[in-house]
């Protein structure tokens, strides 16, 4: 071979083994991504993060090949996350989410993976949830999502130490709530401490106002369009009774202006500026995490009857499961996915949740030690209507105008009558 061919042949087998070479790191690189799974959620207090990463290794011991990316967001950076990761088609493979109407709209868009198949596939799995828990995932027979962290209620959380100082008990009807609001407000104390900015919090008044005050069938007839709609006399009731409440002087000042997730609440019942907060019932874990101490002194009651109201006392706002998990349609291994959501919700993952978090799990069977749990599990055993929280089951653009004129409600910047309108103005529109 002449010596210029010579070279061309060596260049151009130089040039292929660089091209193979190159090739295979770009196959190695694919498998290596498609071999890790991104998981997002909102648990981002140091029990609940440790629970999901010893899970996450769990799965990793037992599907060797596979590596498990947690992250975990507070909960309004959470939501926005999100909302801009599946609007890029760039979703986490495992993440975290509400259930409800906010899902619905991600399955309508061919966004979230059938996991009918999968559960189909393990009965034993799907049996041992609260059978409950299943609805708000559950989409034309199809289900889409799994209960991970905890049945989830509503309560008023409250200091019992500050209570016992001015000689109060937790009030059993409105017009008890309004007498326990006049002697802390005489001594200095607000009533409640509500950080409402993320608006979802002040909601919770909202609903349990128009459950006590009309009952559960008229919020069905409204979410269905039926009867007087959102326009119905108990919704109008509710927003008047909130801005009773407001007028009274029974929150701290600068409610709408207050960050939930930075804590703003739970720092006015730690400094005793504030006696009592209506949140759910993660609550609790969250305050044991955060202030072990305080926890000490920490109880909860019932949101109370209102006289004439049609509502059961016993009724709950919340959630038969919370903290639901998904996998995008995005998700290269669905299968090993699926096996990792399994090992999220493994029996010793519940436990957990149950002994170390202070969390109800949405599974049968869990041994609870904890008595402040197992009053809440008695609760919502006991209810006769679990209504799941609104701006979950409204349509996603509803949701956010109830949160938006229920915000104004507490801001005395809109009629309770002009809210209602409102909402049945767009909801006759299709939220």
């Amino acid at each position: 071979m002449a010596f210029p061919a010579l070279l061309k042949a060596r260049s151009i087998i130089g040039a292929t083994a660089l091209l193979f070479s190159m090739s295979a790191v770009v196959s190695n690189a694919v498998a290596a991504e498609s071999r890790t799974i991104t998981v997002w959620d909102q648990q981002t207090n140091t029990s609940s993060s440790k629970i999901i990463r010893d899970a996450s290794d769990r799965f990793e011991k037992a599907v060797p090949g596979y590596k498990v990316e947690n992250s975990h967001v507070l909960n309004e950076a959470y939501k926005t996350k999100l909302k801009v990761a599946f609007g890029a088609n760039q979703p986490p493979c495992v993440f975290e989410n509400w259930g409800g109407g906010g899902l619905h709209e991600y399955v309508k868009s061919g966004q979230i993976a059938d996991l009918t198949p999968y559960l189909d596939k393990d009965p034993a799995y799907r049996g041992r949830f609260m059978q409950a828990s299943w609805n708000v995932t559950t989409f034309d027979g199809k289900t889409y999502g799994v209960a991970a962290e905890n049945a989830a209620a509503a309560v008023i959380f409250y200091n019992k130490e500050v209570f016992n100082k001015y000689g109060i008990a937790p009030p059993k009807t409105w017009d008890e709530l309004m007498h326990v609001v006049e002697v802390l407000k005489s001594h200095g104390v607000a009533a409640f401490s509500l950080a409402n900015k993320n608006k979802w919090t002040g909601s919770m008044y909202y609903m349990y106002l128009v459950d006590r005050i009309g009952g559960p069938q008229v919020v069905k007839d409204a979410i269905e369009g039926k009867g007087k709609g959102f326009e119905d006399p108990a919704f109008v009731e509710a927003g008047k009774r909130i801005q009773e409440l407001v007028k009274a002087g029974a929150f701290a000042p600068g409610i709408n202006g207050l960050d939930y997730d930075s804590g703003a609440s739970r720092r006015l019942l730690y400094t005793g500026k504030a006696a009592m907060e209506l949140m759910g019932a993660w609550e609790a874990s969250t305050i044991a995490n955060e202030n072990p101490t305080f926890s000490k002194d920490l109880d909860f009651f019932s949101f109370p009857s209102v006289p004439g109201g049609k509502g059961d006392p016993r009724d709950l706002i919340g959630t038969v499961g919370d903290g639901f998990l998904s996998i995008s349609t995005e998700c290269k291994t669905p299968e090993a996915a699926f096996k990792l959501i399994q090992a999220l919700t493994d029996d010793q993952a519940m436990q957990d949740r149950a002994s170390n978090d202070h969390k109800l799990p949405p599974v049968n069977n869990v041994k609870i030690d904890d008595p402040f749990t197992q009053r809440l599990q008695k609760l919502l055993a006991a209810a006769p209507s679990v209504q799941l929280w609104y701006d979950q089951a409204l349509p996603p653009a509803l949701g956010e105008m109830h949160k938006d004129t229920t915000q104004q409600l507490f801001g005395l910047s809109l009629t309770p009558e002009a809210a209602a309108q409102q909402m049945e103005a767009a909801s006759k529109k299709g939220g």
